[in-house]
């Protein structure tokens, strides 16, 4: 009996130890560390609401104060940023924030990106070479002439093309309280887009009067991103804050 007690156990450990060995290797860890990047006419106080669900969640969170004046000054800000994480990181940009990760984003640490009705440029574009050819009645962001180098949008008409889901006083807060943005931000252009190595996730907003769906649409496609379509403004970020950690969360863990 004792034998036979043997032979029975032995196989059943035979049995059973590969699938134990398998269960106790770990997963590649999900990143951890979230770096969030403003566009332009905004600074990085938008993100408040997305920051405080990706923190209760166990996300180090940082935001970019990227000031808006150059694709290199914004890209040199995030670039410190990311330095000071412990580990792999999500990059995350919305509107012109996508073309700053496009070219920060090819940093070592960088796991994954994440555009938010952003632009994810390619090798030679700019904000300024996307925007300069709308087509045919496609929405017209309402930016008021240059001044001393820099740009905004007409208050009057802010709250339409940029934050048309967002609480009417909310909405004309961001609007009195818009961030210059630089023309040499606006004509920066990419060098090396982080995308072409990097996974990425896109969020399309579909009611966007600042990047049209179909332009945001073709840039996710182009960039292989993972997406997801949300019925909402330019300032999602604000008014769907929920659906964007989520997003992001998704990217942390990499799910497809």
């Amino acid at each position: 009996m004792n034998l036979k007690f043997l032979a029975l156990a032995t196989a059943v450990a035979m049995a059973v130890t590969p699938a134990s060995n398998a269960a106790s290797v770990n997963p590649a860890p999900a990143a951890k560390n979230v770096v969030l990047v403003h566009g332009g006419f905004v600074d990085g106080s938008g993100w408040q609401k997305v920051y405080d669900i990706l923190k209760k969640d166990g996300y180090n969170v940082t935001i970019v104060q990227n000031p808006t004046t150059s694709l290199a000054d914004d890209v040199a800000f995030t670039r410190r940023a990311i330095a000071q994480q412990d580990g792999p990181v999500v990059l995350v940009g919305h509107s012109y924030g996508g073309a700053v990760i496009s070219e920060a984003g090819t940093d070592p640490k960088v796991k994954s990106l994440v555009y938010i009705t952003a632009f994810a440029l390619d090798k030679g574009e700019s904000v300024q070479s996307m925007i300069s050819h709308p087509a045919p009645g496609a929405p017209q962001p309402p930016i008021l002439p240059p001044q001393d180098g820099f740009l905004l949008l007409d208050r009057a008409k802010f709250a339409a093309a940029f934050a048309g889901d967002v609480p009417a006083d909310e909405a004309e807060f961001m609007a009195a309280s818009q961030v210059p943005w630089g023309v040499n931000a606006l004509g920066g252009m990419v060098t090396d887009p982080a995308w072409k190595t990097k996974p990425s996730w896109y969020m399309v907003t579909t009611e966007d009067h600042m990047i049209p769906p179909p332009a945001q649409q073709m840039m996710a496609k182009r960039a292989g991103a993972t997406v997801v379509e949300v019925a909402g403004s330019h300032a999602i970020y604000v008014s769907q804050p929920k659906a964007v950690a989520k997003l992001i969360e998704q990217a942390a863990l990499g799910k497809k």
